[in-house]
């Protein structure tokens, strides 16, 4: 491995989470290494006009632990969501904020939908009872900035500030983006991740017309099988994800623990379709090249790849197409999983999510698994690590894919902190 000596090292020194596996870090990486799954049953709206029935909801989140009421009922849940998962992260770094220049300090959040249930809210109060019953903060509410702005002024950081908002990949393209600011010297600390809470009728609705819903029904811990046979959509989801990253130089003065080095970033277009990936992969492979080159990498340096893994039948082909082209025979000795089989999609929140399970991976050794692979589709033959959580003893090196509607691709390679 080679690394640029011509620009700042960046390493991450604080997570915090909000996952339908557990509302902390630690509860959703165990329930990872456990292999649980957190999708369950749809409460959040009436579904029953639907065939779509399950979901993977944040369970028994409380905003209030995390800021005050009158603050609460101004925020959309996604703002409250990546709010709280910021709060988690600062503490899990160490940082006093108080000592710091908050000039340095930047937000970079992913957002695929803003306030979508808020929408859905808003357009039934307009219909039932007219446009002077609406709630006075919805626009403060909805906009898909605000959720940065709200994690910008709980901790008044003044530094750089803004929203990624390129659908599936929004939450990895904000950390690669927050990288490259700290890269190019705009700040020295940068919280970044994403954010989503888009569960509502109208969201499920919109997906669902398109067939790119699971309709699985029997169990909802079986809906969401990437790579497997029989997938038959994605399962909408909800959290948030928040990192601390900063520079290697100030992470070290402070005496911080340094959890990961974030030491490439990838992003690139298909420019091919809306919603469809191209079939050969050209674009996702594409940028996992960007981002193990810019890593000072090659294939080979590799341990694991989080992949994107949807469990779409069009998404996980053309992933596992992109990943032989960059990797070649070695593909096939490679472990792969998606996180998503056991969170479902959580759009824009689902890379800052993944990347999580990423970093831990790197700490413990252990590979979060693919749950639901039971049958091989001959075209995603792969390693997925199927079912069970693999303890391999080292990880140094992880890609982590994320590729968005409008074939929008962004990846991330995460190292070992070797000082």
């Amino acid at each position: 491995m080679t690394t640029s000596n011509s620009r700042r090292r960046v390493v991450i020194t604080g997570m915090g989470a909000l996952t339908p596996l557990g509302n902390n870090v630690e509860d959703f990486w165990q329930g990872c290494v456990e292999g649980r799954s957190g999708i369950d049953w749809i409460t959040l709206f009436d579904h029953s006009a639907y065939a779509v029935k399950v979901d993977g909801e944040v369970k028994g989140f409380d905003p209030e632990q995390y800021m005050d009421r009158k603050e609460a009922r101004r925020m959309a849940r996604f703002s409250q969501f990546s709010v709280a998962a910021a709060a988690m992260a600062i503490e899990n770094s160490g940082l006093q904020l108080d000592d710091e220049d908050r000039n340095r300090i930047g937000v970079l959040m992913g957002n695929g939908n803003g306030g979508f249930p808020e929408n859905d809210s808003a357009m039934r109060t307009i219909i039932q009872k007219g446009g002077d019953r609406l709630d006075p903060f919805y626009m403060s509410k909805t906009l898909p900035n605000i959720a940065a702005a709200q994690v910008a002024m709980q901790h008044q950081l003044k530094g750089y500030n803004n929203t990624v908002t390129t659908a599936c990949a929004a939450g990895t393209q904000a950390i690669g983006d927050a990288l490259d600011i700290i890269r190019h010297g705009r700040a020295d600390i940068m919280l970044a991740g994403g954010g989503e809470a888009g569960i509502c009728e109208l969201g499920l609705a919109g997906f669902a017309i398109m067939r790119a819903l699971s309709t699985r029904a029997d169990d909802p811990s079986k809906a969401s099988r990437p790579f497997d046979a029989g997938r038959d959509g994605f399962v909408c989801a909800e959290g948030a994800a928040m990192l601390v990253l900063e520079t290697l130089e100030h992470a070290q003065t402070r005496g911080a623990t340094i959890l990961a080095e974030l030491a490439g970033y990838g992003a690139c277009s298909d420019a091919y379709h809306v919603v469809a990936p191209c079939a050969d992969g050209e674009g996702a492979a594409r940028a996992m090249r960007l981002a193990i080159e810019d890593a000072g990498m090659t294939p080979d340096d590799i341990d694991y790849i989080n992949a994107h893994g949807t469990s779409t039948q069009a998404n996980d082909a053309a992933e596992t197409v992109a990943i032989k082209t960059v990797f070649g025979e070695r593909a096939y000795q490679l472990p792969i999983s998606s996180t998503k089989s056991m969170i479902g999609h959580a759009l824009g929140a689902s890379g800052p999510i993944e990347s999580i399970a990423c970093i831990k991976a790197i700490e413990t050794g252990i590979l979060p698994p693919t749950l639901n692979y039971e049958t091989v589709d001959p075209v995603c033959d792969l390693d997925y690590v199927p079912n069970a959580s693999r303890d391999v003893g080292s990880v140094r090196a992880v890609l982590k894919n994320s590729f968005g509607f409008g074939g929008q691709n962004a990846c991330l390679v995460y190292k070992r902190f070797e000082g």
